[in-house]
């Protein structure tokens, strides 16, 4: 208790805790085994990091920095979202040099995916979300710190997409970890 002359106590506001955080598609472990062993083929030859199994992905959109508060907001964008299912194949090796990874990616981007993107995009924007507003370049980094090699051939990789997810990036000792935040059934109408 504070006598005369000592201050009264001052309550301490936790500051608002922040979060990282993306869209993506998330592989089912069909896919996922697929890249993973992609991912080794391509390091005998290029060197570099592999991607951690459980890490592989592909970005829809990537947000940042947001807080916890905000996650429903998130959360709503992504609900309000109406895309069919789609397939998206995998069918070429890329090194780029600038960042040194090798992903894996498509020839054509199906319009469904670019539709996904714009939707969530649009619907970030409306809600006054800030996010990562680089031309769309879907990929799935397989290695990292890989130096120059020539890219073989990819053998087309079928993606069955029936669903996309938020994911949350934090820091670990063994480098980023990302867990599932929510996941969204892709559908061509919301309910």
């Amino acid at each position: 208790m504070a006598g005369a002359g000592t201050p009264p106590r001052q309550r301490v506001i936790p500051r608002l805790r922040a979060v990282r955080v993306f869209f993506a598609l998330w592989p089912d472990e069909i896919v996922r085994s697929a890249l993973d062993l992609h991912a080794g083929y391509l390091r005998r030859s290029c060197g570099g990091r592999a991607t951690r199994r459980e890490n592989l992905h592909l970005t829809l959109v990537f947000v940042g920095d947001i807080e916890v508060a905000r996650l429903d907001e998130l959360r709503s964008v992504a609900g309000a979202i109406a895309a069919a299912p789609f397939e998206l194949v995998l069918d070429q090796f890329e090194y780029w040099r600038r960042n040194r990874i090798v992903c894996a990616s498509p020839l054509s981007v199906p319009g469904p995916l670019r539709e996904l993107v714009a939707q969530l995009e649009g619907g970030l924007g409306r809600a006054g979300i800030e996010f990562d507003q680089r031309p769309y370049v879907p990929h799935v980094t397989l290695l990292r710190d890989a130096r120059a090699s020539a890219m073989v051939p990819m053998p087309g990789l079928a993606w069955p997409v029936g669903d996309f997810v938020l994911v949350q990036s934090a820091s670990g000792a063994r480098g980023p970890e990302y867990r599932v935040l929510a996941r969204w059934a892709l559908r061509a109408e919301r309910q």
